[in-house]
Protein backbone atom coordinates (compact mmCIF):
# COMPACT_ATOMS: atom_id res chain seq x y z
CA UNK A 1 0.00 0.00 0.00
CA UNK A 2 1.39 3.39 -1.00
CA UNK A 3 0.58 6.91 0.07
CA UNK A 4 1.58 10.34 -1.16
CA UNK A 5 0.74 13.98 -0.60
CA UNK A 6 0.17 14.44 -4.34
CA UNK A 7 -3.24 13.41 -5.68
CA UNK A 8 -1.82 13.39 -9.23
CA UNK A 9 0.77 10.77 -8.30
CA UNK A 10 -1.80 8.69 -6.42
CA UNK A 11 -4.09 8.83 -9.48
CA UNK A 12 -1.25 7.45 -11.61
CA UNK A 13 -0.90 4.55 -9.15
CA UNK A 14 -4.63 3.90 -9.46
CA UNK A 15 -4.38 3.81 -13.25
CA UNK A 16 -1.73 1.10 -12.86
CA UNK A 17 -3.94 -0.84 -10.43
CA UNK A 18 -1.69 -0.16 -7.44
CA UNK A 19 -3.17 0.47 -4.00
CA UNK A 20 -2.43 4.05 -2.94
CA UNK A 21 -4.10 6.94 -1.18
CA UNK A 22 -3.49 10.62 -0.38
CA UNK A 23 -2.26 11.43 3.11
CA UNK A 24 0.17 13.46 5.22
CA UNK A 25 3.37 11.80 6.45
CA UNK A 26 2.77 13.35 9.88
CA UNK A 27 -0.55 11.51 10.24
CA UNK A 28 -0.89 8.27 8.29
CA UNK A 29 -4.37 6.70 8.60
CA UNK A 30 -3.10 3.15 9.12
CA UNK A 31 -3.47 1.14 12.34
CA UNK A 32 -0.45 1.13 14.66
CA UNK A 33 1.74 -1.96 14.49
CA UNK A 34 0.13 -3.26 11.30
CA UNK A 35 3.06 -3.07 8.86
CA UNK A 36 5.88 -5.57 8.38
CA UNK A 37 7.98 -2.96 6.59
CA UNK A 38 7.79 0.69 5.54
CA UNK A 39 9.81 2.86 3.19
CA UNK A 40 10.14 6.63 3.13
CA UNK A 41 12.01 7.79 0.05
CA UNK A 42 12.75 11.50 -0.53
CA UNK A 43 10.01 12.69 1.83
CA UNK A 44 11.42 13.74 5.20
CA UNK A 45 13.79 16.32 3.69
CA UNK A 46 10.75 18.42 2.72
CA UNK A 47 9.80 19.16 6.35
CA UNK A 48 11.03 22.53 7.54
CA UNK A 49 11.87 21.95 11.22
CA UNK A 50 13.82 19.34 13.16
CA UNK A 51 10.71 18.67 15.27
CA UNK A 52 8.56 17.90 12.21
CA UNK A 53 11.27 15.72 10.66
CA UNK A 54 11.52 13.72 13.88
CA UNK A 55 7.72 13.46 14.05
CA UNK A 56 7.62 11.85 10.60
CA UNK A 57 10.16 9.23 11.70
CA UNK A 58 8.13 8.56 14.87
CA UNK A 59 4.98 8.19 12.75
CA UNK A 60 6.78 5.74 10.46
CA UNK A 61 7.84 3.70 13.50
CA UNK A 62 4.27 3.71 14.84
CA UNK A 63 3.08 1.81 11.77
CA UNK A 64 5.57 -1.04 12.25
CA UNK A 65 4.91 -4.24 14.16
CA UNK A 66 7.59 -5.24 16.71
CA UNK A 67 10.53 -6.55 14.68
CA UNK A 68 9.33 -4.71 11.58
CA UNK A 69 11.80 -2.63 9.58
CA UNK A 70 11.80 0.72 7.83
CA UNK A 71 14.08 2.21 5.17
CA UNK A 72 14.53 5.99 5.01
CA UNK A 73 16.26 8.00 2.25
CA UNK A 74 16.94 11.75 2.43
CA UNK A 75 18.98 14.08 0.23
CA UNK A 76 22.55 14.59 1.50
CA UNK A 77 24.40 17.85 1.98
CA UNK A 78 27.51 15.95 0.91
CA UNK A 79 27.17 15.37 -2.82
CA UNK A 80 30.86 14.44 -2.89
CA UNK A 81 31.69 11.74 -0.35
CA UNK A 82 34.97 9.88 0.13
CA UNK A 83 36.38 11.61 -2.96
CA UNK A 84 33.52 10.34 -5.10
CA UNK A 85 31.00 12.66 -6.76
CA UNK A 86 27.35 11.64 -6.68
CA UNK A 87 25.48 10.84 -9.87
CA UNK A 88 23.68 14.16 -9.37
CA UNK A 89 26.94 16.11 -9.74
CA UNK A 90 28.38 13.85 -12.45
CA UNK A 91 25.45 14.60 -14.74
CA UNK A 92 26.11 18.35 -14.60
CA UNK A 93 27.60 18.44 -18.09
CA UNK A 94 25.22 15.91 -19.56
CA UNK A 95 22.13 16.47 -21.63
CA UNK A 96 19.91 16.56 -18.54
CA UNK A 97 21.44 19.90 -17.56
CA UNK A 98 19.72 21.64 -20.48
CA UNK A 99 16.67 23.33 -19.00
CA UNK A 100 15.00 20.12 -17.83
CA UNK A 101 11.26 20.07 -17.51
CA UNK A 102 8.87 17.68 -15.81
CA UNK A 103 5.31 16.84 -16.74
CA UNK A 104 2.72 18.04 -14.25
CA UNK A 105 2.07 15.30 -11.71
CA UNK A 106 4.93 13.07 -12.84
CA UNK A 107 7.68 12.12 -10.43
CA UNK A 108 11.41 12.52 -10.86
CA UNK A 109 13.86 9.79 -9.88
CA UNK A 110 13.20 9.33 -6.14
CA UNK A 111 16.75 8.52 -5.09
CA UNK A 112 18.59 11.36 -6.80
CA UNK A 113 15.82 14.00 -6.74
CA UNK A 114 17.14 15.47 -9.97
CA UNK A 115 16.02 19.04 -10.43
CA UNK A 116 15.84 21.58 -13.26
CA UNK A 117 17.92 24.72 -13.39
CA UNK A 118 17.21 27.68 -11.16
CA UNK A 119 15.54 30.81 -12.45
CA UNK A 120 15.87 34.54 -11.89
CA UNK A 121 12.16 34.59 -11.11
CA UNK A 122 12.77 33.89 -7.40
CA UNK A 123 14.21 37.33 -6.64
CA UNK A 124 11.63 39.04 -8.83
CA UNK A 125 8.79 37.31 -6.96
CA UNK A 126 10.26 38.31 -3.61
CA UNK A 127 10.58 41.91 -4.76
CA UNK A 128 6.96 41.94 -5.96
CA UNK A 129 5.81 40.61 -2.60
CA UNK A 130 7.75 43.34 -0.81
CA UNK A 131 6.20 45.98 -3.07
CA UNK A 132 2.72 44.57 -2.43
CA UNK A 133 3.24 44.90 1.30
CA UNK A 134 4.37 48.50 0.88
CA UNK A 135 1.31 49.29 -1.25
CA UNK A 136 -0.92 47.94 1.52
CA UNK A 137 0.64 50.32 4.01
CA UNK A 138 2.86 47.80 5.76
CA UNK A 139 6.22 49.01 6.96
CA UNK A 140 7.99 46.20 5.15
CA UNK A 141 11.76 46.23 5.38
CA UNK A 142 14.08 43.54 4.06
CA UNK A 143 15.70 41.48 6.80
CA UNK A 144 19.28 40.29 6.40
CA UNK A 145 19.48 36.62 5.35
CA UNK A 146 15.69 36.28 5.43
CA UNK A 147 15.46 34.64 2.01
CA UNK A 148 16.24 31.01 1.47
CA UNK A 149 18.87 30.47 -1.22
CA UNK A 150 17.70 29.01 -4.53
CA UNK A 151 19.73 26.00 -5.55
CA UNK A 152 21.49 25.83 -8.92
CA UNK A 153 21.02 22.52 -10.70
CA UNK A 154 23.85 19.94 -10.61
CA UNK A 155 25.96 21.89 -8.12
CA UNK A 156 27.10 21.27 -4.56
CA UNK A 157 24.94 22.54 -1.71
CA UNK A 158 26.01 25.64 0.19
CA UNK A 159 23.11 25.68 2.65
CA UNK A 160 21.12 22.96 4.41
CA UNK A 161 17.85 24.83 3.97
CA UNK A 162 17.07 25.92 0.42
CA UNK A 163 14.57 26.14 -2.41
CA UNK A 164 14.81 23.98 -5.52
CA UNK A 165 13.05 25.20 -8.72
CA UNK A 166 10.65 22.91 -10.55
CA UNK A 167 9.69 23.79 -14.12
CA UNK A 168 6.25 22.44 -14.96
CA UNK A 169 5.98 21.48 -18.60
CA UNK A 170 2.93 22.92 -20.30
CA UNK A 171 1.67 24.90 -17.33
CA UNK A 172 -2.04 24.34 -16.71
CA UNK A 173 -2.76 22.36 -19.87
CA UNK A 174 -5.48 19.74 -19.58
CA UNK A 175 -4.76 16.03 -19.67
CA UNK A 176 -4.12 14.90 -23.22
CA UNK A 177 -3.37 18.38 -24.53
CA UNK A 178 0.04 19.31 -25.84
CA UNK A 179 1.89 22.61 -26.15
CA UNK A 180 4.76 21.07 -28.08
CA UNK A 181 3.23 22.07 -31.41
CA UNK A 182 4.31 25.68 -30.87
CA UNK A 183 7.90 26.63 -30.12
CA UNK A 184 8.99 29.83 -28.39
CA UNK A 185 12.47 31.28 -28.03
CA UNK A 186 14.21 30.52 -24.74
CA UNK A 187 13.52 33.16 -22.11
CA UNK A 188 10.50 34.52 -23.93
CA UNK A 189 7.41 35.66 -22.06
CA UNK A 190 5.32 33.02 -23.83
CA UNK A 191 7.65 30.22 -22.72
CA UNK A 192 7.65 31.48 -19.12
CA UNK A 193 3.85 31.49 -19.10
CA UNK A 194 3.73 27.92 -20.44
CA UNK A 195 6.42 26.68 -18.04
CA UNK A 196 5.79 28.20 -14.61
CA UNK A 197 8.48 27.76 -11.98
CA UNK A 198 7.64 26.54 -8.50
CA UNK A 199 10.08 26.43 -5.61
CA UNK A 200 10.11 23.40 -3.31
CA UNK A 201 11.63 23.58 0.15
CA UNK A 202 14.42 21.13 1.05
CA UNK A 203 16.47 20.49 4.16
CA UNK A 204 19.52 18.51 3.02
CA UNK A 205 20.95 16.29 5.75
CA UNK A 206 24.56 16.36 6.97
CA UNK A 207 26.42 13.15 7.79
CA UNK A 208 25.06 11.57 10.97
CA UNK A 209 22.03 13.87 11.23
CA UNK A 210 19.38 11.36 10.12
CA UNK A 211 20.93 8.57 12.19
CA UNK A 212 21.04 10.80 15.29
CA UNK A 213 17.36 11.68 14.88
CA UNK A 214 16.46 8.00 14.61
CA UNK A 215 18.57 7.06 17.64
CA UNK A 216 16.74 9.67 19.73
CA UNK A 217 13.60 7.51 19.55
CA UNK A 218 13.30 4.77 22.18
CA UNK A 219 10.96 2.64 20.08
CA UNK A 220 13.44 1.79 17.29
CA UNK A 221 16.96 0.47 16.78
CA UNK A 222 19.22 1.60 13.93
CA UNK A 223 20.22 -1.51 12.01
CA UNK A 224 22.22 0.23 9.32
CA UNK A 225 23.22 3.74 8.28
CA UNK A 226 24.91 4.44 4.96
CA UNK A 227 25.48 6.84 2.03
CA UNK A 228 24.06 6.06 -1.40
CA UNK A 229 24.52 8.32 -4.44
CA UNK A 230 23.98 11.66 -2.69
CA UNK A 231 21.51 10.34 -0.11
CA UNK A 232 21.80 9.47 3.58
CA UNK A 233 19.98 6.25 4.37
CA UNK A 234 18.93 4.45 7.54
CA UNK A 235 17.38 1.04 8.16
CA UNK A 236 15.34 0.91 11.40
CA UNK A 237 13.93 -1.97 13.43
CA UNK A 238 10.87 -1.54 15.65
CA UNK A 239 11.54 -2.69 19.22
Amino acid sequence: VGCDRSKNLVDICGEKNFQAFVCDALSVPIRSGSCDACISIAVIHHFSTAERRLATIRELARLLRPGGTALIYVWAMEQEYKNQKSKYLKEKNGSKDKEEEIDTGRAQSPLSDQMPDSSSQDSACSDRLLNDLKDEGCDAKPVADSRLPVHVNRTSFHSQDLLVPWHLKGGTKQKGESVDTVSFPAGSKELQELSPVFHRYYHVFCEGELEAACRSLDCVRVQKSYYDQGNWCVVLEKL
